[in-house]
């Protein structure tokens, strides 16, 4: 049993099975919790992840092309900021580097257990512990139990008729085959998501045939990329202005989201600018024309989208895939599309991640059944019934117009308050009121009501699929949930203590 008491920066690590902090997931959250836990002298804890190295959805996405749509400097912990990106909008390997940097740099790396799949967590209530268990059958004791699982993890591969019949190689590009050589190939790419407007440019000179099969258009702004100034790299207050610019320039674009979709004809107009500019095939322009509001959809960013695909040997068909034969891809108007390979570019389940391990709260309560009906959390990183849990990037916590980053931040630097608060009471556990959870929900529901995401005209998977509703964005600005996170306020929180 470790003690209740705040450890302090000397205290030695204890043995690996029993901890003060467990954190599930080495990716940008699950770094992000374990470097504020040793700023703030927590030094008990240790991550496990399932994977044979760090870095989660820029681990496993290395696709080509395969880049961020927010730009560079907001793109890194404000705690460890990277001086030497090369771009704007960096690439996946680069921001892969960064996160190996922070962890060599801050002693993560060793504190972290690779290809550590974790089956089940049960709280201990007689004890106030969190029991893990891997698949391997190690055990886990910890007070405080941390799910950094991340939500861009698990691909979606729809079940389409004869899927299992096509004789060439197929894949998701989050699972990118980089032995298939595309060389002269006629290639099928199901989906024109964020991942499909990176690679497709990037394949398509390479291919003999491309045919892209889209559901819904996006809506397309320019990326306007380009070398960052080396002003960053030498001196630390340009980095700072060039970082808080950024965020600003983002941040005013969530009013158009959140509440004042008028705010949005701009961005319309601007993205409807650049497909007459750039699609001069009035018949494929009204293919590509979305029909819902800009921004129900994530807003993508590509310059070289649309002379990609307005490139004489690629083919657009519009609508669901009607059924997929050993040679072809057949679109929903019977049009026959010949293939030798197969990208799904189709997404991923962002709703069901944490609950893929059987965690147990309080009275024999499993997550997966109090979330049945949705994802619920208070400030998306507490949960009524589960004590010291918490969950990075949870219900609601997702942004449409800034970068995740902060909202990785705030969200860590609030559970560090949380356990320091029971450290220092020499208390058990803190768990967030029913009540206080049900009341922000309900706040969430109405706010959402009313954003872009709800009222635009279209499903997206920010809804759960289940209910409809979207419990993966936050319905306000950035700065409204930094102020919400910044203080702990005793009265949202049980706070428990051993009795004597």
């Amino acid at each position: 049993m470790t003690s209740t008491t705040e450890p302090s920066p000397t205290r030695t690590v204890p043995r690996v099975n029993e901890l003060d902090v467990l954190i599930i997931g080495a990716g940008f959250s699950g770094l992000g919790v374990a470097a504020l836990l040793d700023r703030a002298g927590v030094r008990s804890f240790r991550i496990l992840e399932e994977a044979t190295d760090l870095g989660g959805t820029w681990r496993d996405n290395t696709y080509p092309g395969c880049a961020c749509d927010i730009p560079s400097p907001l793109y890194s912990f404000s705690f460890d900021q990277k001086a030497d990106w090369t771009r704007l909008f960096a690439p996946q390997p680069e921001i892969l580097s960064y996160l190996h940097d922070v962890s060599r740099r801050r002693g993560l790396t060793d504190r972290t257990r690779f290809g550590t799949r974790v089956a089940s967590a049960e709280w201990d209530e007689a004890a106030a512990t969190w029991e893990v268990v891997t698949e391997a059958g190690e055990r886990f004791r910890s007070r405080f139990l941390v799910t950094a699982v991340g939500a861009l993890h698990h691909p979606v591969i729809p079940a389409l008729s004869g899927a299992a019949t096509f004789r060439g190689p197929a894949f998701h590009s989050a699972d990118w085959d980089h032995g298939v050589d595309l060389t002269g190939k006629r290639v099928a790419v199901i989906g024109t998501g964020a991942s499909a407007i990176q690679f497709v440019p990037e394949i398509v000179d390479q291919v003999a045939e491309l045919a892209v099969f889209q559901r819904t258009a996006p809506w397309i702004l320019p990326k306007v990329d380009r070398a960052l100034d080396a002003r960053a790299r030498r001196f630390s207050p340009y980095r700072w202005y060039q970082r808080q610019r950024l965020f600003w320039i983002h941040e005013n674009r969530a009013a158009g989201f959140v509440r004042d979709q008028a705010r949005m004809d701009r961005i319309a107009k601007f993205a409807g600018g650049l497909l007459d500019r750039q699609v001069a095939d009035p018949e494929l322009r009204a293919r590509l024309t979305p029909d819902y509001a800009v921004g129900c959809k994530r807003l993508l960013i590509s310059s070289d989208w649309y002379p990609a695909i307005t490139k004489p040997h690629v083919s657009v068909h519009q609508g669901d895939v009607r059924e997929i034969r050993p040679d072809a891809v057949v679109a929903a108007d019977g049009t026959v599309a010949p293939a030798d390979v197969l990208i799904y570019g189709t997404g991923f389940d962002a709703h069901d991640n944490v609950t893929r391990m059987a965690i147990t709260g309080r009275a024999g309560v499993r997550l997966a059944d109090a979330w049945r009906d949705g994802m619920a959390a208070f400030l998306g990183t507490t949960v009524a019934g589960f004590p010291n849990m918490f969950v990075m990037a949870g219900p609601n916590t997702g942004l449409g117009h800034n970068s995740q980053i902060v909202m990785i931040e705030a969200q860590a630097r609030h559970l560090v308050g949380c356990i320091r608060r029971v450290h220092r009471a020499g208390a058990t556990s803190i768990e967030v009121r029913p009540e206080v959870q049900v009341r922000f929900n309900q706040w969430i529901e109405q706010r959402m009501a009313h954003t872009v995401w709800q009222s635009g005209g279209c499903r997206s998977w920010y809804q759960d699929p289940r209910t409809g509703r979207n419990t993966l964005l936050w319905p306000d600005t950035t700065i409204t949930f930094l102020r919400r996170t910044r203080r702990l306020r005793s009265v949202d929180y049980t706070i428990r203590s051993r009795t004597p």
